[in-house]
């Protein structure tokens, strides 16, 4: 060994003085590490949120009191006839009462979007029946027969039971 070591290694232990060995090797933070933000993620899917419900498609004529109804092929009879009946509990409810198209799109992919983050079941869309629609028919009642068609997140949706808004409300059966 060299001298020059010696006198380091006993300047450093006269400097830092008596020394215990530690009992864990753990460190214990006093806050927890929060994960990353990947917001590049959240801004496209959000833009997809926004091009996601397309009126290219709409799928048939409607009229004020015409019941909607929509399985995906394979949904067992009895899912459906409970959500005829509004036996499942509604997580949410969405009025689109009033709103313009684009508005009524936007607050839909809000709601949607919100149900797959919180893991919703059922939701109530209340789009009204359109009576006081032109001559073209319910707008907003036909739209949202299409956009909820064209979502793979919705499973099923039907026309609420009378006592519940009828035809001017439907229930949707989302995928967990």
């Amino acid at each position: 060994m060299n001298e020059d070591d010696d006198t380091e290694m006993d300047l450093f232990r006269r400097t830092i003085g008596p020394m215990k060995p530690l009992r864990q090797n753990k460190v214990h933070h006093d806050r927890p590490v929060q994960k990353p933000v990947p917001l590049q993620r959240q801004r496209d899917d959000q833009d997809i949120l926004n091009h996601l419900l397309s009126d290219q498609y709409l799928a048939e004529e409607i009229q004020p009191g015409d019941v909607l109804s929509y399985g995906v092929p394979g949904l067992q009879k009895n899912v459906m006839r409970k959500l005829r009946r509004g036996d499942y509990r509604r997580d949410a409810e969405l009025d689109l009462h009033g709103l313009s198209v684009e508005l009524a799109r936007e607050s839909l992919n809000q709601l949607l979007h919100e149900a797959s983050q919180e893991g919703w079941r059922c939701i109530k869309v209340i789009h009204g029946k359109g009576l006081r629609s032109s001559n073209k028919g319910p707008v907003l009642k036909s739209r949202v027969n299409s956009w909820l068609r064209q979502c793979g997140q919705v499973l099923a949706f039907c026309s609420a039971p009378p006592s519940d808004g009828g035809t001017g409300v439907v229930y949707a059966l989302l995928r967990r």
